[in-house]
């Protein structure tokens, strides 16, 4: 049992074995619930979303997506309206009137008279719209009666290209998928697969995306490292979805250099390193951690992108609790404004804290709990109410003495075990020798013999 802890011999934390491992976390330990003064780790501070610079690495619809969840998101006016202006000045590259009119509505006329309804921008990309389709359909009609079947596809793929870019993603995903029949080769299959799959995201549908990645990487001699990268990056975000972080984050861990900002798209590599980053730290262990985030040269390109999650992975892994808590404090408020983060950032974070907390437990065989308070800045009750659900789920196999504030290992007896092993090989010998002698002696005397001729 621990002495006095404000005395200077006693330990707060009594370690379970000697080994040099169990020493340095015992040090890191020590350091997350001493004198803060002793680390000179920087911390990140909590800053506010550089919404230009977010905006820069996406492309397309996503970017403009992005930009109104961010509006939506926020609670800082400045930000709204700066999301808002660039989707404003971005809706208008493209075609999509529809999707103008909600940005318009959005602003609602607090960005003056030069962000708001434009009806001649509108009428005439409508009315070239009208045109194109008209002249898609005539063309495609062509194709059909003449029976060319590789135009075919491109007549499909060029309404699904129209439609895209109108916002009709359901039209668009259909003339999609109506090329699969007219596909005369893998690469043909792969850009189907591709197309279906970018319209599959943006709509939420993500069962769709790994079906069509998964039809993709069946035409392996086709696929060139940048698809390969693209296919593991979508099929990380459908297990993300799914919530099936440790399958997300092996996909994220996976995807290749070669991703850059090639499919921006879809996702960013910053998003990469992110997500990949965050779910590791939720679903691995601390072998995996080490042998399959850290140790990951490739991983590692993405990491330094984003240097809040490469400490924060780094700091988990060294036992710095107080500091990884900072990191992912400060991360907090920018993670729940990603459109593909923010319903996952608690069950992910909860996760991560879990982990900590048997990680922190784990060298002990008793643990002062106003120390880890400390390196967890909570408070004892607080702890004690997390410990006592671990407990529960069998995650921490520990108890608490709630009037000292200690908490105690139940770690098995080993000796007693190894004794009781013992004494069972001995049982299991006597009893084996017992029945040899036995029909040592009964063919020594021909009994078997004796037997069967009387019968």
């Amino acid at each position: 049992m621990p002495l006095n802890p404000n005395s200077a011999t006693s330990p707060q934390c009594t370690m379970e074995g000697d080994d040099e491992a169990s020493e340095a976390m015992v040090d890191e330990i020590y350091a997350n619930g001493g004198d803060e003064a002793l680390r000179h780790r920087p911390i990140i501070s909590g800053e506010q979303l550089d919404v230009e610079a977010y905006a820069a690495l996406y492309s397309g619809r996503t970017k403009i997506a992005r930009l109104l969840f961010v509006a939506d998101r926020c609670n800082i006016v400045l930000m709204q309206l700066e999301a808002l202006r660039m989707a404003y000045d971005d809706v208008k590259k493209g075609e999509n009137t529809q999707l103008f009119r909600e940005v318009v509505q959005k602003i609602d006329g607090r960005l003056g008279p030069n962000y708001g309804p434009d009806p001649a921008w509108t009428d005439a990309v409508e009315r070239r719209a009208e045109q194109r389709k008209e002249k898609l359909e005539n063309e495609l009609n062509a194709y059909r009666t003449n029976l060319i079947k590789e135009s075919i596809r491109m007549g499909y793929n060029d309404f699904g290209d129209f439609y895209y870019a109108h916002g009709a993603l359901g039209d668009a995903f259909k003339n999609y998928i109506r090329t699969r029949d007219y596909c005369t080769i893998s690469k043909h299959i792969i850009h189907m697969c591709l197309n279906a799959i970018l319209v599959s995201i943006e709509m939420g549908q993500f069962t769709h995306v790994a079906s069509y990645v998964g039809k993709a990487e069946q035409n392996s001699d086709a696929l060139e490292p940048i698809t390969v990268a693209k296919l593991r990056a979508a099929a990380g975000l459908a297990f993300l979805e799914t919530k099936k972080y440790k399958l997300a984050a092996r996909k994220f861990l996976e995807t290749g250099p070669e991703l850059g900002n090639n499919y921006s798209e879809v996702i960013a590599p910053q998003d990469i390193a992110t997500y990949g980053g965050l779910c590791a730290l939720a679903s691995f262990d601390r072998a995996e951690l080490k042998s399959k985030v850290i140790d990951n040269l490739n991983f590692r390109n993405f990491l330094e992108l984003v240097p809040e999650v490469r400490e924060l992975i780094h700091d988990f892994y060294s036992s710095h609790y107080a500091s990884c808590l900072d990191y992912l404090g400060n991360l907090k408020a920018n993670l729940l404004l990603d459109i593909h983060l923010h319903d996952h950032v608690e069950t992910l974070y909860n996760e991560i804290r879990h982990k900590a907390l048997i990680q922190y437990t784990h060298p002990f065989v008793s643990v002062d709990l106003q120390m880890m308070a400390n390196a967890f800045k909570t408070s004892v009750a607080g702890l004690e109410k997390e410990l006592e659900a671990l407990i529960t789920d069998n995650q921490i196999q520990a108890r608490i003495d709630s009037h000292n504030k200690i908490l105690y290992a139940r770690h098995a007896d080993q000796r007693n075990a190894t004794f009781q092993r013992v004494l069972q090989t001995g049982s299991e010998f006597d009893r084996d020798v017992k029945a040899m002698l036995l029909r040592a002696n009964l063919i020594k005397h021909d009994y078997n013999l004796k037997t069967s001729r009387k019968s």
